[in-house]
């Protein structure tokens, strides 16, 4: 309102915000407008192809030039024109995606310009106009105001307020201007009836070297962007951006009135910090901007211009025409070189610390674009005629021309190529090869390695481009090392193995290994490797080089060719037969050589075999000789059949494959064949180790019995097999068998350890018994005698007490016992006289007293019921006893204190009753002779021991015992005597000693009152005199002496077994047999002829 009040209502007139201004009436707001919405934005943007709007002039519009003119400035390699319209680009920039809408532009005659929120808050400071304003106007997007009054001119403003420039000067005031929707289009009305019609034209500003490049944004930001990494960074600089130059690590930046210079934070290359370095404030006019190190360039018309960054002119140089082109091209600090195209056609280049310019060449037309190769040595330059041309900077010879061209970049990372664009095409030029052409738009600006930068319009873009084209133009030439210099730019991996390919066909190792590292293919690089090993061993055949090329590329019939011209046919050879092609192989056998037709056979059979042809190989295998791969082949797969009857035909000589036969005849279970394959060859070992495998023991005997030397291979794995098959007793005598003491012993001590733990005290003793005939057996042996007789003689006594203990342990651990209260008697009388010194594992004397205890107390003998009665009293009862015991203990006290006579022993020698407990042990308390008990009912036998008087050998005294001499009948009785201390029986004493019926009789006595046992030794004529019949011998195995028993009544017979040399009771023996089929002590059978 004019009193500088502003109003904001909704659409029913009601008023929601109020703002007041501080200048109030003496600011008097004359124009106003919102900033676009964001739909009308989207309504412009999603139009549809409209027909052009047809724009007409009448004669009372004015068409007026902008003077935001268009750009004269390119950095670093940009054309400088010469005030020349561009063609408007009709396609929306939309840079900014901020939003516009609810903000409030305000002009009033304060001269100010302000922005306001929709809730009344005001944008940012006011801005001074230094006019009236009568108008304000958004662009469509909302991106630039247009303002005009009293200055008679339309002004251009950011959005932000900043003042761009004059669109048009006008002859009054202007009262109103408007933007044409979504265009560049400005129409001014002014108060003297005219309007003008204008077209803005905002040029690009901006400059690039190498992979940065910086242009202008809002008109007053500049944007860097890294071209590789697509970083980008914004400076802003609240005024209108002019000129922009960029170099290395240095920016220049023109304003309206100063010259802004920044640098790097860092060296890095990929660093886009910037700071300011130096400001020249200082207003330039130039038609471009150029900065070096220390330096910026002014290009004004023909002049140049070099000013120190404190703004310091140093030195200026004056062209003879137009400058349309520069370019800094590098060098040291403060010395950089400047390439300068001039619109005569003359190309010239200056340092900036010389004042003289240098020319490189001239051409007749005017230069438009200027780039230099890397090395220096070429110029390329497009000339206002769009042709590119290229010269040799030394010669100033036209190497080359191309047309269609608006601008060109050598690479900078190969000397020989360059690419220019021009007609909506990109061309890519190597050396002097044909151009290659890729459909692009844009301008070509830059050219590093494989990334070709690019301006379209408004965007800088860093394009991929393969460089397979080039590369192949120089393969069709052989020319490999710059075709690699080429690939190394950028190339599919397929093009890095054609190159590899055709530099190894073109004999260029070191390229094609290069190559095949790039695409890390082994194989070939393994051949190069071995070429190159061969070189350096002197050979030069290149021909054998290329066929082995040749062979690896699968061109096999031009690598036979090159093998058979180099003279190395048996390479052809060896190559056709590794590939399976024996057809092409027999091509090139040497004449008739059996050695060369016998390896093609093979390496065909080799071929059969892997492709799953099994009995085709093994017939090539046999008809080549190769008789163990044959039967390797046939034994894998089974065929006995096909196996046999090669083992037939093969020569006995031919053990090798005769033993292959024979392994896998067993391996296939058909040991017969495997024996006669053996048999055939004598490998008579190896047959017994197949008996043995086999476990066909029958023929392994058989064997062993024709061959002795082999017993040990024979009855020592048959003994572990027993063994294995818990059949230890025939184990031990394999073992005892084949002569392996150590483990036959091992085994029974094993035995009867486990027999012993596990109560079964019948085979306890058992083993015991076989482990004394082991010791007796080893015996044999001087060096171990005496030892092993100790053995024999305590595993003999051990056996015996294990066997009477089997009964007493029988009778108190099982509810009923088969054996008869004597026996019992007897058995636990001979123990407890036995056990005088250790106990041996498993025998309980509590068992032992126990059972001795009860018979005796059943039998009548109460004196020795009550004394193991009172030893059981020191031992530790099991509970089960406990009871039992005590209720003995105190019934025994109630019977008399004596034993039966009926149970008292007598001695057979010397016609003593012994008493029941003996402290001697088992033997006669008056004559020390030893007692010989039953082995089965543990009675005293009426047999009494005798030895032979020396010089007497057992043969002699059986053959004198044999004879059984007749013996004279005498009348005369027996005349017994009875003392106190010995019973005497003698012959009448008026009668002749001499003429005594039984000379065995009279040795019988002995020296009353001795304390040592005196022996019954007998001469050769009591010998004579004895009966077969009465007497029994144990006929021990040497080392040992045989012993004689004589039994006193012949009427009772006694039976001892041959085997173990134990006595019984002829019925009592009987009966055992009958009942086990065997010794009950031994366990030798009744069938056993064998001792």
């Amino acid at each position: 309102m004019f009193n500088g009040i502003i109003s904001i209502r909704n659409k029913n007139g009601e008023e929601k915000v109020k703002i007041e201004r501080p200048g109030g009436s003496l600011s008097p707001i004359w124009s106003i407008c919102w900033s676009p919405s964001s739909r009308w934005e989207s309504f412009w943007m999603n139009r549809e192809n409209e027909d052009a709007e047809e724009v007409i002039v009448n004669r009372y519009f004015q068409e007026i030039p902008s003077t935001l003119k268009s750009a004269v400035y390119s950095s670093q390699g940009s054309e400088a024109e010469e005030e020349e319209p561009e063609e408007e680009d009709d396609s929306p920039r939309d840079d900014n995606s901020e939003e516009h809408n609810d903000i409030l532009a305000v002009a009033d005659w304060g001269q100010k310009l302000s922005f306001y929120q929709l809730s009344g808050k005001q944008i940012g400071r006011d801005r001074s106009l230094n006019f009236d304003p009568c108008c304000l106007s958004y662009f469509t997007k909302g991106e630039y105001i247009l303002l005009g009054g009293s200055d008679k001119q339309v002004s251009l403003f950011t959005k932000d307020g900043v003042r761009l420039g004059t669109v048009g000067e006008q002859n009054s005031w202007v009262w109103t201007c408007k933007v044409k929707p979504d265009s560049n289009y400005v129409v001014v009305g002014c108060q003297d009836g005219t309007i003008s019609f204008y077209q803005l034209i905002f040029s690009t500003v901006h400059g690039l070297y190498k992979d940065r490049y910086a242009y202008r944004d809002s008109m007053t930001d500049v944007i860097v962007q890294h071209l590789i990494t697509e970083q980008k960074v914004r400076i802003k600089c609240k005024e209108l951006v002019k000129k922009i130059a960029i170099y290395k690590n240095r920016l220049a930046i023109q304003l309206p009135e100063k010259i802004l210079i920044y640098e790097l934070y860092s060296d890095d290359s990929s660093d886009m910090h910037y700071r300011v370095k130096e400001k020249i404030v200082k207003k330039f006019e130039c038609n471009l901007l150029v900065v070096c190190a220390d330096h910026i360039i002014l290009c004004q018309e023909k002049r140049l211009q070099c000013l120190s960054f404190s703004g310091v002119k140093e030195r200026e140089w004056q062209m003879e025409s137009l400058i349309r082109y520069i370019k800094v091209i590098g060098g040291p600090p403060g010395r950089e070189g400047l390439l300068v195209g001039l619109k005569n056609g003359q190309i010239l280049k200056i340092f900036v610390d010389n004042l003289f310019a240098i020319v490189l060449l001239k051409q007749a037309t005017a230069v438009r674009c200027l780039d230099m190769s890397a090395s220096r040595n070429k110029l390329a330059v497009v000339d206002e005629n769009d042709t590119c041309l290229v010269y040799d900077i030394h010669t100033k010879e036209l190497l080359f021309q191309e047309p269609n061209a608006n601008s060109v970049a050598w690479n900078t990372q190969c000397e020989d190529m360059l690419c220019f664009s021009g007609g909506g095409y990109l061309n890519i030029k190597a050396s002097t090869f044909p151009v290659h052409q890729q459909k692009l738009q844009g301008f070509v600006v830059g050219y590093n390695g494989s990334k070709i930068f690019c301006l379209h319009v408004f965007s800088m873009s860093a394009v991929e481009v393969p460089q397979s084209a080039p590369m192949y133009q120089y393969l069709d030439r052989k020319m490999f090392k710059e075709a690699y210099q080429i690939a190394c730019l950028g190339v599919t991996d397929t093009d890095w193995h054609e190159l590899a390919m055709e530099a190894l066909e073109g004999l260029e190792f070191e390229t094609a290994k290069k190559a095949f590292t790039r695409v890390q293919d082994l194989r070939y690089l393994e051949l190069i490797n071995s070429i190159e090993e061969r070189k350096k061993r002197g050979e030069t055949n290149n021909d054998l080089f290329l066929a082995d090329v040749f062979s690896y590329q699968g061109k096999f019939h031009e690598a036979a060719k090159l093998y058979k011209r180099s003279g190395h046919e048996n390479l052809a050879l060896n190559m056709y037969t590794d590939l399976r092609m024996f057809e092409y192989a027999k091509d090139f056998l040497g004449s008739g050589d059996p050695k060369e037709t016998k390896m093609l056979i093979t390496k065909q059979a080799d071929w059969a075999r892997n492709i799953n042809e099994p009995k085709a190989a093994v017939e090539m295998y046999i008809s080549a000789g190769e008789h163990v791969k044959a039967i390797e082949i046939t034994g894998d797969h089974g065929w006995v059949d096909m196996l046999i009857d090669i083992a037939r035909k093969l020569d006995k000589a031919e053990r090798e494959p005769l033993l292959m036969c024979a392994y896998y005849f067993k391996k296939l279970d058909n040991p017969g064949y495997a024996a006669e394959t053996y048999l055939k060859i004598g490998d008579l070992k190896s047959l017994v180790q197949l008996h043995v495998e086999t476990q066909r023991w029958d023929e392994a005997f058989a064997l062993g019995e024709k061959h002795p030397e082999f017993k040990d291979d024979i009855y020592v794995p048959y003994a572990q097999w027993l063994a294995e098959n818990d059949r230890f007793e025939e184990a031990q005598k394999a073992f005892h068998k084949a002569g392996r003491q150590r483990e036959a012993v091992r085994v029974l001590e094993q035995l009867t350890h486990n027999a012993v733990v596990e109560s079964r005290f019948n085979d306890a003793a058992y083993y015991y018994w076989m482990l004394s005939m082991q010791c007796l057996d080893i015996a044999q042996d001087p060096a171990q005698k005496d030892m092993m007789l100790d053995k024999f003689r305590h595993f003999q006594h051990l056996a015996e007490l294990y066997h009477g203990y089997h009964a007493i342990q029988r009778y108190t651990e099982e509810p009923f016992s088969f054996h008869l209260p004597e026996t019992l008697f007897n058995i636990s009388r001979f123990l407890l006289h036995s056990l005088t010194k250790d106990t041996p594992l498993g025998i309980s004397k509590v068992n032992t007293l126990f059972t001795l205890a009860k018979q005796s107390k059943a039998l009548g003998a109460y004196k020795l019921a009550r004394h193991a009665y009172d030893k059981l009293q020191g031992l530790q009862i099991p509970a089960r006893f406990q009871k039992s015991i005590e209720l003995g203990s105190l019934t025994i006290r109630s019977k008399p204190f004596h034993d039966s006579e009926e149970l008292v022993p007598l001695c057979y020698r010397c016609s003593t009753n012994n008493p029941l407990l003996n402290n001697l042990g088992n033997v006669c308390i008056n004559c020390r002779q030893p007692f010989v008990f039953s082995a089965s009912s543990y009675e005293v036998l009426h047999l009494v021991e005798f030895y032979l008087e020396e010089g007497i050998t057992d043969e002699e005294a059986v053959s004198l015992i044999d004879l059984e001499a007749p013996r004279h009948k005498r009348e005369n009785k027996w005349q017994e005597i009875a003392s106190n201390n010995s019973q005497t029986l003698r012959l009448d004493e008026t009668m002749d000693s001499m003429g005594d019926d039984d000379p065995f009789t009279a040795k019988l006595s002995f020296e009353q009152g001795g304390s040592e046992f005196v022996p019954v030794v007998v001469s050769r004529s009591v010998l004579r005199s004895m009966s077969r019949r009465d007497v029994l011998i144990k006929r021990w195995p040497p080392p040992l002496q045989w012993q004689y028993f004589r039994s006193l009544l012949p009427d009772a017979s006694i039976t001892m077994c041959p085997s173990c040399f134990q006595m019984f009771h002829s019925e009592d023996y009987e009966l055992l047999v009958l009942q086990h089929t065997c010794c009950p002590y031994c366990r030798r059978r009744i069938d056993d002829p064998s001792p």
